[in-house]
């Protein structure tokens, strides 16, 4: 018999991370130690022809796309924002969000005046407002996006938006939605090549474990 090609996945750290491969172990690909209390970055389960390893959640795209992991999982925000090379096989209906134009409610744009955004995504936001032929001043922000328009920074932000809650509590609102974003399993280009039947198999079963969760 010949020996399972071990399949290796790069898992998101964190709570995200935790519901994936419980959707993975259920189609068919635990690894009972990942479950246990340790420090542990790497498990595997050498029946299951799986190898996980908990990484950063920005980071995931890069070790796929450099071949470092086989498979992973990232958000479509960070699919968006950084176009890696990679191919994108299954929206995993998880980590859902929508990505969104948000700003004071009662703002109103002003097309004579250049639109100051304020965002952590700057590709997506310029991309945005290039399909809309919108002159825009981008302000790269890595973090409390909602303080720009609050003390006059920016006049909108472009960021996720999960319950809206936050924005809400700071006195702003959703203008527009740009685009919905969960979790997706991506492949390594070389990866799928040469390990196809293998990650093509797992790719099925994890998209019958998502359809059976509804």
């Amino acid at each position: 018999m010949a020996e399972k090609k071990m399949i290796n996945i790069a898992l998101p750290k964190g709570r995200l991370g935790e519901k994936v491969y419980a959707l993975l172990a259920q189609a068919g690909y635990p690894c009972p130690e990942l479950l246990e209390d340790n420090r542990k970055l790497t498990f595997e389960n050498p029946e299951a022809g799986v190898r996980y390893f908990w990484v950063k959640p920005s980071d995931v795209a890069v070790y796929v796309e450099r071949g470092a992991t086989d498979l992973g999982i990232a958000g479509k925000d960070i699919l968006l924002e950084y176009s890696p090379d990679v191919y994108e096989l299954l929206d995993l209906n998880m980590g859902k969000c929508r990505m969104c134009v948000a700003g004071p409610k009662d703002f109103v744009d002003d097309p004579a005046h250049t639109l100051r955004v304020a965002t952590k995504f700057p590709n997506i936001a310029a991309r945005h407002y290039r399909a809309h032929s919108r002159e825009i001043e981008l302000i790269h922000l890595n973090g409390s996006i909602e303080l720009a328009p609050i003390l006059g920074l920016s006049d909108v932000i472009v960021d996720i938006v999960e319950t809206g809650k936050t924005l809400k509590e700071n006195g702003l609102g959703v203008h527009e939605e740009i685009v919905p974003i969960s979790a997706r399993l991506i492949a390594n280009k070389a990866s799928f090549k040469f390990k196809s039947e293998a990650i093509r198999e797992l790719a099925a079963k994890a998209g019958e474990a998502v359809a059976a969760r509804g």
